[in-house]
């Protein structure tokens, strides 16, 4: 009986550890998303900003004769 008791012991503090570590891993890859997608956001507003600037000048070139 104590030896059973003992493996589910066992395997109870396996299963809190090995909770613990998902927690934090899911803390770290949200951590990661929210950076990532950060980063996303800044990189589409800077090509917003270039595409902007492309056209901008673009309407400054003169035509081309035709």
């Amino acid at each position: 009986m104590q030896a059973e008791l003992d493996r589910l012991e066992n395997k109870i503090t396996q299963l809190v550890q090995l909770n613990t570590r998902l927690r934090e891993e899911n803390h770290h890859l949200r951590q990661e998303l929210a950076q990532a997608l950060d980063q996303g956001q800044q990189c589409s507003e800077k090509i917003d900003r270039v595409k902007l600037r492309l056209e901008q000048l673009l309407e400054k070139l003169p035509e081309e004769p035709k």
